[in-house]
C-alpha cells in the first residue's frame, strides 16, 4: 500500500455554512464567506478535504433523502466543489451507531476509503461531538467559534479559533 494521505475533516452545519435547523431547502444554504477559497488552498497544498456530517433529520422524518441530496448539491455548488469526499450519518441520537459523531466511524470509513493517515489529519467543527469524534479517530482538532461554537467550551480541542477560514489558514501555516 502507498503512503497514507493527510486530510482535513469538516463538519458542515455551523462550521462551513450557517446552521439551519434540519436544513431541507437548498435555498436556505448559506456557505460562510471565504470557505471555497480556503478549501481550494488546502487541496492545492496536498490536503484531502472531507465532509463528515450528522443528519438526524433524515431518521426523524424532517428531511427526506431527496431533500438532503438537493441541499448537499447546493452546498457543493457554493463551495465550487472543493470537497474530495462527503460522508453523512442519518442516525437519530436516540439510536446512534459508531458512525454518528461523537463516534469516529465516518472518519474511519473515509480513512479506509481514501488512504488517510488519521494521526496526521485534522477535524474541524463547531460542536463538542465534532471534537470528540476527531479525538476518538486520532486526529488533531479545531473548534471554530461559528454556529454552536460561539457558546461551546473548548472541549479538549487542540486549537480554538474564530472561523473555518482562520482554521484553514492556521493548518496551512502551522499544521504539519
Amino acid at each position: 500500500m502507498g503512503k497514507l494521505r493527510k486530510a482535513v475533516f469538516f463538519d458542515r452545519d455551523g462550521t462551513l455554512m450557517e446552521d439551519v435547523h434540519y436544513c431541507n431547502d437548498p435555498n436556505a444554504v448559506r456557505v460562510f464567506a471565504g470557505v471555497s477559497s480556503v478549501l481550494r488552498s488546502l487541496r492545492i497544498s496536498g490536503w484531502l478535504v472531507v465532509l463528515v456530517t450528522n443528519q438526524s433529520g433524515i431518521a426523524r422524518g424532517r428531511i427526506t433523502m431527496e431533500q438532503y441530496q438537493s441541499v448537499h448539491a447546493e452546498f457543493l455548488e457554493q463551495i465550487d466543489h472543493q470537497m474530495d469526499a462527503a460522508y453523512f450519518c442519518a442516525d437519530s441520537p436516540d439510536a446512534p451507531t459508531r458512525r454518528r459523531k461523537p463516534g469516529p466511524g465516518m472518519l474511519e470509513e473515509a480513512a479506509r476509503d481514501l488512504g488517510i493517515d488519521l494521526g496526521a489529519s485534522w477535524m474541524v467543527g463547531d460542536k463538542a461531538v465534532d471534537i470528540e469524534a476527531g479525538r476518538a479517530a486520532g486526529c488533531r482538532t479545531i473548534l471554530v467559534r461559528t454556529g454552536c461554537g460561539s457558546v461551546e467550551s473548548a472541549n479538549g480541542a487542540n486549537v480554538v479559533i474564530s472561523d473555518v477560514v482562520a482554521a484553514g489558514e492556521w493548518i496551512l501555516n502551522a499544521g504539519e
